[in-house]
């Protein structure tokens, strides 16, 4: 009965990011000229189609999403392209919306539906470097377990499209980026890499995090980094002067969601943070160690209770051949930690619906969860150190499957301590 109640809390996180429902209260006054629709983002298409149903005007666009992830649109293209690696399918899209932005004036409008996962499917190689290389660039980034903020701090500047430039080509149009976000803190920025919305951080703060961080980048990329010309559009220019951004759904937001479900249902929720960040496993340890000390003295707060969290959590990759995402390590990771420990159970899953490389939202798990693992004959220590979370937990049968959802605000945790008899 647990797994019901926890994937009840993660629908209601859901519901509260819905596209249609985000954009209702946002939704711009006719313009005297045209309106173009663009966005970019695992959600991209959903939103798309829910503003056209909202629309009351003429309308035209294009969005990019990712593979599988389209939705029926009238007027707006939707064009499907690879995500985490870019493909050329991206190239493409990333040509469109640019083209869809152009040769506007004053009386244009320009409305930009922007979520988690534009940044791999907006590829957009600068003069000088080819689609293999921003590929060889994510790739390096996504196993070097740098946070968000630092991969994308690195990206924009190696973009022809994000770090506001995609706002820029729009000018002198009124420029309306929607966010939906799915990174820690909120930072519209730092959503998909921030096409529509440029950034404060400068390219010698990306060089120093290259450099603090010890991050290996190809040779090539080091060399265009190098260059003044590889610099970001700033905020103060003046081709943003008739922008607007406003975060319509987010991972805070959708946390409060799930909190008052949990609570409707007679279960007190306690949010610890929507905006965690660090390696999956070490965040996994945390939150066993918190759980258990709720169990085992009853502080910082009594059971029965459901600890929620959120945030965007990252996984260095060790193994050569593991399945899986930062939701299912963590909570492999955590699984580990409660062993044997009674009335405990846990749900994290990415709220779009798919956790890292196979078509998984995430897992659940308990204090019997490892047991089970090792009677299918697999190790959970060895799956962990090989970054194989997704075969460790179909062994145990405890894969979390939704399908796209339509949205992403991204990472969902909830920690059920305790066993109320109305679960």
């Amino acid at each position: 009965m647990s797994r019901a109640f926890l994937t009840s809390l993660f629908n209601a996180a859901v519901r509260a990011a819905d596209p249609e429902e985000a954009l209702r209260a946002h939704m711009p006054a006719r313009p005297k000229g045209r309106m173009v629709v663009i966005g970019a983002g695992k959600g991209a298409a959903q939103l798309a189609a829910a503003f056209e149903r909202l629309w009351d005007g003429p309308l035209t666009g294009v969005v990019v999403t990712r593979y599988g992830y389209g939705a029926a649109c009238r007027h707006i293209r939707v064009i499907e392209a690879a995500h985490p690696v870019p493909d050329a399918a991206g190239i493409a899209a990333s040509s469109a919306l640019m083209d869809a932005v152009s040769g506007l004036t004053e009386d244009d409008m320009v409305v930009a539906l922007i979520c988690g996962g534009g940044s791999a499917l907006l590829p957009a190689p600068p003069e000088g470097l080819t689609l293999a290389d921003e590929q060889a660039l994510n790739e390096a980034l996504l196993s070097c377990g740098a946070p968000i903020g630092v991969m994308n701090a690195i990206r924009k500047h190696v973009s022809g499209i994000k770090g506001g430039r995609l706002a820029a080509a729009a000018h002198p149009a009124r420029v309306l980026s929607l966010i939906v976000s799915d990174v820690p803190g909120d930072d519209p920025a730092q959503v998909a890499s921030g096409p529509t919305v440029p950034d404060r951080v400068t390219l010698e703060d990306a060089r120093t995090m290259i450099t603090a961080r010890g991050i290996t980048l190809p040779d090539r990329i080091m060399a265009h980094l190098a260059k003044d010309s590889a610099r970001a559009p700033h905020p103060s220019d003046a081709e943003f002067l008739r922008s607007e951004v406003r975060v319509i759904a987010s991972a805070r937001l959708s946390l409060e969601a799930a909190a008052r479900a949990a609570e409707a249902k007679g279960v007190p929720a306690i949010i610890l943070s929507d905006a965690i960040e660090g390696e999956a496993r070490d965040i996994g340890l945390m939150h066993a160690a918190l759980a258990r000390e709720v169990m085992a003295r009853g502080r910082p707060f009594a059971p029965p209770v459901v600890m929620l969290s959120g945030g965007e959590t990252t996984v260095t990759l060790r193994g050569e051949s593991g399945r899986g995402g930062r939701n299912t390590e963590f909570l492999l990771s955590f699984a580990q930690a409660i062993e044997g420990v009674q009335s405990i159970s846990a749900l994290a899953a990415d709220t779009d619906g798919i956790d890292g490389s196979e078509d998984n939202a995430g897992a659940f798990a308990d204090g019997e969860t490892v047991a089970r693992m090792r009677a299918k004959g697999l190790d959970p220590v060895r799956a962990l150190h090989e970054n194989d979370a997704w075969g460790a937990f179909d062994s145990a049968q405890a894969l979390f499957v939704t399908g796209p959802t339509g949205t992403n605000v991204n990472d969902f945790r909830a920690i059920l301590l305790g066993a109320p008899t109305l679960l």
